[in-house]
């Protein structure tokens, strides 16, 4: 987890739901089927010189989903890392410094994970929270310099990013949501509500390890009202694209 996820909100509604602006505009087509790689919104924190000194300003932008170092020759190595283990987050040298002064807030409206059937079978199905909020992800964000960008021209810079994840919740019994989670995959993403996203976009915070532990701590609350319904084996073509994708159908097996 998790390697496709759904974000169709528009960048409107976004910056309305979590009070951003744009340092620069941005095009984020609705996609029902986000795939390593593609353009992804992502809202961050940044401090701003003012007349009355320093003050926060929360930003909306579009990022490549797969974190790229920026010690990265090349940008390749991006697709391998589009989600960072809670659990070790603090000693990887691909995420560590992000770790300390460059999280991000990943909205999503859910997210997919297939469940392995006989032979080479698998069943789709799409993980979603309950009606009327979307979901927030922790994440981290990077800039990498292009190496071959001509020296002192703009631009020449990628910002891309990565979702965190945590082992998903034990699931006291076969009925709670957890079960079926579990029996999808050992691993979830980390959900986070309006207090959590606040201490974690927190530029001026020193802490690391404990907005981590923070984070991690919100799993089970944050993942209580999730749906687990299965979908249609279009979603693992990453040409199709459309809320026809999330449309509940009979499980294969």
């Amino acid at each position: 987890m998790c390697g496709r996820y759904v974000m169709a909100r528009a960048v409107g509604d976004l910056l309305a739901e979590f009070d951003a602006e744009l340092e620069d505009e941005v095009s984020i087509p609705p996609s029902w089927n986000v795939a390593p790689t593609d353009p992804v919104p992502i809202v961050l924190e940044r401090l701003v010189d003012g007349e009355s000194g320093n003050r926060h300003v929360r930003q909306l932008h579009a990022a490549r989903w797969g974190l790229v170092p920026s010690w990265a020759k090349d940008p390749g190595i991006g697709s391998r890392m589009i989600n960072a283990r809670s659990e070790s987050v603090l000693e990887k040298p691909a995420f560590r410094k992000a770790m300390q002064s460059r999280r991000c807030a990943v909205p999503a409206d859910g997210y997919y994970e297939w469940k392995q059937g006989p032979g080479k079978s698998k069943q789709p199905y799409y993980v979603h929270p309950g009606v009327g909020h979307g979901l927030v992800f922790a994440g981290l964000y990077e800039w990498w310099k292009d190496p071959s960008w001509p020296a002192g021209e703009p631009g020449g810079w990628l910002l891309s990013t990565s979702i965190l994840t945590t082992d998903t919740p034990p699931p006291g019994s076969e009925s709670t949501v957890f079960g079926k989670l579990t029996a999808l995959h050992d691993r979830v993403p980390l959900p986070m509500d309006k207090a959590t996203m606040q201490a974690w976009l927190d530029p001026q915070a020193d802490d690391p390890a404990g907005l981590v532990d923070l984070v991690r701590a919100g799993v089970k609350d944050g993942a209580a009202d999730w749906q687990v319904e299965s979908v249609g084996k279009e979603v693992g073509n990453v040409r199709n694209n459309g809320p026809e994708l999330i449309r509940p159908v009979e499980a294969l097996f």
